[in-house]
């Protein structure tokens, strides 16, 4: 079963639906979609079919509170709030990470908090939280006072977008910083609670001090270099979350083989959609291999060329802008030879202006290099 919610749900998502006739919860969210006929089901039989154990996904982590409140699946329940909780899940996993200092902290305590007490490079970010919003490297006291004044700022911007189930501005976490090389897992935990990894994504920065979501890139040689290393360690993580049917998405650090979990993602893959970079990369769609129990051939990360990558690009808007706005598109595209599909956001309902997916022949690519350093400034005009 599949539960839609706000505030994006992919084409791709919606066509697969349609021409699979998957259950879909019946809900505000989807009597807003009049392009596609889904094989909607009411709230009583939805219920049912989660209580009985039938595999659920969902879009959007909007949809987690539907299941915490309204059905029986204790252990999808126990997954859901283990992992949707930063705090919660460093404490479960903290035998695999032993030497990573972490700390819960509300929002007065974090303002009476003298920085020189804590590690002098670390991340502040909310105990639960969604997609960077939040985030913040921090290595000296004046970046500690600017997060703190970001935070104050925003916080009520965060909220309006998403409930306190997917971001919560009262509750953040320090911990100290994870060295090494980001990647993105998407992945399930099947009924024997055994780990199978559908793709994974190399996620780059343009600095230390960077944590936005711009570049992922997915591709033959990192699926193929990493896959077995994250296969072995979340296999581990199953057995500690005693979890079962259960996809998540997984941000981790790799170093000298050593692997650190930033956060888990629970009952989705990559998010706003991202995760239909596996369609573009290697022909397959993540949450029907997971849906159908439908595993992809091996060989379809096998590519004519594997050096090739696709990227997963968010684009964030830079500081100082407030929504009102317009982001210029057609110049922007232009940067790109091998456009898979540029998915369009409104920035005040999502945080951000859209997904881009493209193709390029190496992350050597000059395309990567400007999409990863450009702060977009250039293509955002005053006015609508």
């Amino acid at each position: 079963m599949v539960i839609l919610d706000a505030p994006y749900a992919s084409d791709m998502l919606l066509d697969w639906l349609q021409a699979s006739q998957h259950p879909v919860l019946c809900n505000d969210f989807t009597g807003s979609i009049d392009t596609h006929a889904l094989n909607l089901i009411e709230e009583a039989e939805a219920i049912s079919l989660v209580n009985e154990g039938q595999r659920v996904y969902t879009n959007s982590e909007n949809a987690l509170a539907w299941i915490q409140d309204k059905t029986d699946a204790r252990t999808l329940k126990d997954g859901i709030q283990l992992f949707k909780d930063k705090l919660a899940t460093r404490r479960a996993l903290s035998g695999l990470d032993v030497d990573l200092f972490f700390q819960e902290y509300t929002l007065e305590e974090l303002v009476s908090e003298d920085y020189a007490r804590l590690p002098e490079h670390l991340v502040l970010k909310p105990t639960v939280g969604f997609c960077s919003m939040g985030v913040y490297v921090i290595s000296n006291a004046d970046e500690w006072d600017a997060a703190l004044a970001d935070i104050k700022r925003d916080a009520k911007r965060w909220q309006s977008m998403y409930p306190a189930s997917v971001i919560d501005t009262q509750s953040f976490i320090v911990e100290g910083y994870i060295e090494g090389q980001e990647y993105a897992i998407d992945a399930f935990f099947d009924g024997e609670g055994e780990a199978h990894v559908l793709n994974v994504l190399k996620h780059d920065f343009a600095s230390p001090e960077d944590t936005s979501d711009r570049m992922y890139v997915s591709g033959e040689h990192i699926y193929e270099k990493m896959v077995p290393l994250f296969k072995e360690w979340l296999d581990k993580v199953g057995r500690i979350a005693g979890v079962k049917d259960f996809p998540v998405h997984v941000e981790v650090r790799v170093k000298d083989d050593h692997i650190s979990p930033i956060e888990f993602n629970p009952l989705r893959f990559a998010g706003l959609g991202g995760t239909d970079v596996s369609e573009y990369a290697f022909g397959f769609r993540t949450y029907e291999a997971y849906l159908e129990d439908k595993l992809p051939d091996p060989s379809c990360y096998r590519t004519d060329d594997p050096d090739q990558v696709v990227t997963m690009s968010l684009l964030n808007p830079p500081s100082g802008t407030d929504g009102s706005e317009s982001f210029d598109y057609d110049a922007f595209l232009e940067h790109f030879s091998d456009v898979c599909e540029m998915r369009r956001f409104d920035v005040n309902k999502v945080g951000n202006y859209g997904f881009l997916f493209v193709r390029v022949p190496s992350e050597d690519s000059p395309e990567l290099d400007f999409l990863l350093h450009d702060d977009l400034r250039s293509f955002i005009h005053a006015g609508v």
